[in-house]
């Protein structure tokens, strides 16, 4: 048996030991078969990728079929197989994600940003039937930029920025943090060289300091957390490079003044003993002003939730976030924890709702028949920078950054959403398009006899407003 197989199989034995595993072992034969004498721009075996998807999949745990769809998902695109192929030999659920990481072929008549648009169309429409393919497509993007280097330096950026934009965002979105890190890191390389070596050189000048000094914290706040006898486990870490390049950019300041470094995960039992670690806390170190977030109450749209709060400590700043075991398995491995029912771990209870937003937005794009509109209109979608509203009953909404109160009457209810007459914020009347901020209190004005206006699109910020206002303005026979 080969080597990288026998590695494959153990890893899954790992955390499935009951689980046949011929399939994993026959897809793993078949695709290196099928790319038999295929060579990667780095000259490398091009089998060398498929195996490498599979180990990323594996690191979330995933099921037999997902493992091996990882191993086959290249096939279709670059050899002779066929889908009907792999069915045949395999299963439709392998066949299916295999189907829908297929790039369609060459598109004629269109330019590469309309093609680029096109497959992924194709393949978020096979995402809403099943998740598993857009976790294969984020561990092959994440394999494909780290050998960026064999593309020339115009590729390189190309490839870099699609994956900032779209595969990073589209991994926090589904509250895979770890993947979402490394996409952001990798991109940064390539998007802004001379800043990504700043940034790294800075680290690593400061690496022991930094060490010491998340080593010296942690010991002190485990006492503080034994003490007051809060169960806990603390991860220490230092920010990666990204978000340390984000937080220069937004401070406008260069790396030695970039103070919050250093991130440490408080990880307890239960809500309640999340709130008495905030408490013990707060009250051992001192808190900065305006950085304490609380996802716990009011969870982020992926249903991410911690409490975040950032304290000083020698000189420092570092940044503390407190969660739950159950929490902290969603925020690492996101929708990729739901596959662990099927190996006789517990279903997530909030699945759904992280499955059916890429659904209901599918269903809402329909009507997008311009490729670029699509991925625009997605890209807007995906950005997780979120804002919480209040109706004046105090029922909290979450909106994206930049909605306005004409998003919001819809997000309430679609007839409130079309009979729209104006709105209240904090108690002051305001235009349809005026952004609304977190914290805001939003009443929305109705009248009977108003309706939706082909204007209303350029204040409609969400795909679900502006769907809602194109369908009813074509059922009217409104052009727009």
């Amino acid at each position: 048996m080969d080597a990288d197989l026998k590695e494959l199989l153990d890893n899954f034995k790992s955390y499935n030991p009951a689980q046949d595993t011929i399939l994993i072992e026959k897809a793993y034969n078949f695709a290196k078969a099928a790319h038999e004498g295929q060579k990667r721009l780095t000259g490398e075996p091009f089998f060398i990728h498929a195996v490498a998807v599979a180990k990323i999949m594996l690191e979330h745990k995933l099921d037999v079929d997902t493992i091996s769809a990882a191993l086959l998902h290249d096939v279709v695109e670059d050899t002779p197989a066929t889908v009907a192929e792999i069915e045949k030999n395999f299963n439709k659920d392998i066949a299916a994600m295999v189907a829908g990481l297929t790039k369609i072929d060459k598109l004629e008549n269109t330019s590469a940003d309309e093609e680029t648009a096109e497959n992924w169309r194709k393949m978020l429409i096979a995402v809403s039937h099943d998740m598993r393919i857009i976790l294969i497509k984020l561990a092959d993007r994440m394999h494909n930029m780290k050998t960026l280097d064999a593309l020339p330096p115009p590729r390189q950026k190309e490839k870099a920025l699609e994956t900032l934009t779209l595969y990073a965002p589209l991994a926090q979105r589904l509250g895979m943090f770890s993947i979402k890190n490394e996409l952001e890191d990798l991109s940064f390389k390539y998007l802004h060289p001379q800043e990504h070596k700043i940034v790294e050189d800075g680290v690593k000048r400061l690496e022991k300091d930094l060490d010491n000094k998340l080593a010296a914290f942690t010991k002190v706040l485990g006492g503080v957390l034994d003490k007051d006898q809060i169960p806990h486990k603390l991860l220490a870490r230092v920010k990666n490079n990204f978000s340390i390049y984000r937080k220069m950019k937004k401070q406008n300041s260069g790396f030695d003044q970039i103070q919050d470094l250093l991130g440490v995960r408080i990880i307890t039992d239960n809500k309640l003993d999340c709130y008495r670690a905030l408490g013990a806390l707060h009250a051992n170190f001192k808190p900065v002003a305006g950085s304490f977030t609380d996802y716990i109450a009011m969870p982020k749209m992926n249903m991410y939730q911690s409490i975040h709060t950032t304290v000083f400590f020698e000189g420092a700043l570092v940044e503390v976030q407190i969660r739950t075991e159950e929490m902290h398995r969603t925020c690492e491995y996101g929708i990729a924890a739901h596959w662990r029912y099927k190996l006789g771990s517990k279903a997530d209870p909030h699945l759904d709702e992280k499955l059916n937003w890429i659904r209901q937005w599918i269903e809402w794009q329909r009507d997008l028949t311009a490729p670029r509109e699509f991925l625009e209109s997605f890209q807007t979608d995906i950005n997780l920078s979120q804002i919480f509203v209040f109706t004046p009953k105090g029922d909290v909404k979450v909106l994206p950054e930049r909605a306005t109160p004409l998003d919001f009457a819809y997000l309430v209810h679609t007839e409130i959403g079309e009979h729209y007459s104006g709105a209240l914020v904090n108690g002051k009347m305001v235009k349809m398009n005026s952004e609304l901020k977190s914290g805001d209190i939003c009443e929305i004005q109705t009248k009977k006899n108003a309706e939706p206006k082909a204007q209303w699109l350029e204040a409609a910020k969400t795909a679900r407003a502006r769907s809602k206002i194109k369908t009813y303005l074509r059922a009217k026979g409104v052009e727009f």
